[in-house]
């Protein structure tokens, strides 16, 4: 175990917030994982997740802390404005998007979001010292200088990007909001996950679901499983569950995970892992 190496999942859930007692067991928050590495903070995602884990870091300025977005539907950006270190100016803070060149960037998306009528406030409000940076997935960035990710497109609407991260001998990557080709294995993903300690995959689906989605862009707990056999990963999480699967869905879920490849792992709110 790497005590310098870990991750923590204050979102899970896809598509949209889900409260209430049927989804208290494995979260109702959308996507947003912390990790840890070394003194590194790497945030992965901004679904509603975030605002917790920013309520968690808030005593801790000065803070640093790169956050990395597979993409900016609404889902995996909700929490920016609810992110308590942005208030804060002895922070600097860092956001990254590999999906929207050349067409767009990431600060023109994000104070597309943050304005009216859409949202009461622009990212002007933000006291700390926050930063937008632009990459094609495909390419390694290095979000500090002893510390850098690889990268990849994923097959989803408007794009998104898969991230693996090494550090330490270890490795973890972070692949959801992506659609599979029914038997063909997705190259992109099968290159940059090859060998890894941990996927965390988009599983919002199971395959007997799958073809009633076909084109929204999501994939299932089964095809993630097979390219964790093809690809030599030690464990599957299952992340990005769908808002029609309540706790007793996920158990079942979970159930059917374990017997078909032992140590899988579903995410919850809260899960600790160490790659």
């Amino acid at each position: 175990m790497n005590d310098d190496f870990l991750l923590r999942f204050w979102g899970v859930r896809g598509s949209i917030a889900c409260p209430g007692p049927d989804y208290t067991r494995y979260g109702g928050n959308t996507s947003c994982i912390e990790v840890r590495c070394g003194p590194h903070l790497l945030i992965l995602d901004a679904g509603t997740g975030l605002r917790e884990l920013g309520n968690s870091l808030n005593g801790d300025a000065p803070l640093e802390a790169d956050i990395l977005l597979t993409h900016t539907h609404v889902d995996h950006i909700t929490g920016i404005p609810f992110f308590a270190p942005f208030f804060d100016q002895r922070n600097r803070l860092r956001l990254w998007a590999g999906h929207l060149l050349p067409q767009r960037m990431l600060h023109e998306v994000l104070n597309k979001y943050m304005a009216d009528p859409l949202f009461p406030v622009p990212t002007s409000i933000f006291g700390a010292n926050v930063t937008f940076h632009d990459f094609e997935a495909g390419e390694v960035i290095a979000p500090r200088p002893d510390l850098s990710l690889r990268t990849a497109a994923l097959n989803h609407p408007n794009g998104a990007t898969g991230y693996r991260l090494d550090y330490n001998g270890r490795s973890v990557c972070y692949v959801t909001d992506t659609e599979h080709v029914p038997g063909k294995p997705d190259q992109n993903i099968l290159g940059l996950i090859e060998g890894t300690q941990l996927l965390i995959y988009d599983c919002s689906y199971t395959d007997e679901e799958f073809p009633r989605y076909k084109t929204w862009g999501h994939s299932t707990w089964q095809e993630g499983a097979r390219l964790c056999d093809a690809a030599g990963v030690e464990r599957l999480v299952v992340f990005h569950h769908d808002p029609s699967h309540d706790d007793a869905t996920m158990d079942e879920i979970a159930a059917a995970a374990e017997a078909a490849r032992p140590g899988t792992i579903v995410a919850k709110e809260g899960l600790v892992l160490h790659p």
